[in-house]
């Protein structure tokens, strides 16, 4: 009988592959990698950060094999990068050097370098592009020649992806407003190796938050907001742009000359300005900044902000609130963690449902037997 069971349910499981692969093709439309790659670059970067793997081929990929579902794309991505071996660690990475595309800050309105707006939708009417359906290959190319001869003719635009812009906030460190930065030469914890354990580093928790699902990581930055916390922040600077990535010489220690570029990754990051009352002597109080940092991989400036604030939330630790939680926010805004578990629902349960049904049944079957009981008298 368990050979007959196991036969069975193998044979059920590959009908159900195939009936997946055929969800995907049914309507006889091809999507492409390339299709992906270039048209869905918010998902792709979402993908990606989600899943500590800068790769937008293999994003693509993962997206078209999972059929868009963010969650089981990073899955899959994840799956992959456990495969790979590390031969080298990249030198530390200034975000200070960033190629800025876009670039704003909410506390100051003018800024050294001044507000770059870039690529966001942040100004455009949600409303429906209906024209988006009769879009061709003709119609980019012409669209893309006309941008590029636009860009050739404004030497701004010309020259805005090469814009290397100092920090805001160091205007205010220089000031003495917000503290300085800490030099920090410790080797970071590495959480894709190590089981995450508690208190956590603060290395560990700007990983975890990175890596964590896009939606968890705004709803639980959204209910500080609210309350959850009492606190409104305030965007001191918000980045997008390319980092590059420096690897030391492989057998030499020598010179940062002697480094390997080996390419650029898009990030976005920002700085968050935090207010709050500081004791002072005699029982004074006085209002001072504190920062939140964020940064991810690709263009995803709401994670950005949203990690900024519980990274500043997870550094005051206060179990009155579940924003300012380690444990809880930690644990639960990992897409393949709570995915995995939620979806594990969905196995067998027999044995331990049929336990609890019996339980039921006799407690059930008690209280009849005592209402008769109960009557009869």
């Amino acid at each position: 009988m368990g050979y007959v069971a196991v036969k069975g349910g193998t044979q059920a499981i590959e009908e159900s592959i195939k009936r997946l692969k055929y969800e995907r093709l049914h309507k006889g439309q091809v999507l492409g990698t390339g299709q992906i790659e270039g048209g869905m670059r918010g998902l792709i970067d979402q993908v990606m950060s989600e899943s500590s793997l800068y790769d937008e081929k293999l994003a693509a990929l993962a997206i078209k094999q999972a059929e868009g579902n963010p969650e089981e794309a990073v899955f899959l991505l994840r799956a992959y990068r456990s495969t790979l071996p590390r031969k080298h660690s990249s030198k530390i990475i200034e975000t200070g050097e960033m190629k800025v595309e876009r670039r704003i800050s909410a506390s100051f309105k003018d800024i050294p370098g001044g507000q770059i707006l870039g690529a966001t939708t942040d100004y455009s009417h949600r409303l429906l592009d209906f024209n988006l359906m009769k879009e061709t290959e003709e119609s980019v190319s012409e669209w893309l020649s006309n941008y590029a001869l636009e860009n050739r003719t404004n030497e701004m635009l010309q020259h805005a992806p090469d814009l290397v812009l100092p920090k805001v906030l160091d205007y205010l460190r220089k000031e003495g407003l917000i503290p300085p930065l800490e030099n920090n030469d410790a080797e970071p914890d590495d959480v894709t190796r190590e089981s995450l354990e508690f208190p956590s580093s603060r290395s560990q928790r700007l990983q975890i938050l990175t890596r964590g699902e896009t939606g968890a990581v705004t709803s639980l930055a959204y209910a500080v907001i609210r309350g959850y916390g009492a606190l409104h922040p305030t965007v001191g600077e918000l980045r997008v742009g390319s980092l590059p990535i420096y690897v030391g010489h492989p057998n030499e220690e020598g010179s940062d000359e002697d480094d390997y570029y080996i390419g650029d990754i898009k990030t976005t990051e920002a700085e968050m300005l935090m207010p709050f009352m500081a004791e002072k002597a005699k029982g004074k109080k006085e209002l001072e900044f504190e920062i939140g940092y964020g940064l991810c991989f690709g263009q995803n400036e709401t994670k950005a902000i949203a990690m900024g604030i519980l990274d500043n939330c997870l550094e005051h630790p206060d179990n009155s609130f579940p924003s300012h939680n380690e444990e809880f926010v930690l644990l639960h805004i990992d897409s393949v963690e709570s995915t995995g578990f939620i979806s594990h629902l969905k196995m067998p349960h027999y044995v331990t449902f049929q336990s609890k049904l019996d339980s039921v049944r006799k407690t059930k079957a008690k209280a009849e037997e005592r209402e008769e009981v109960q009557a009869y008298e």
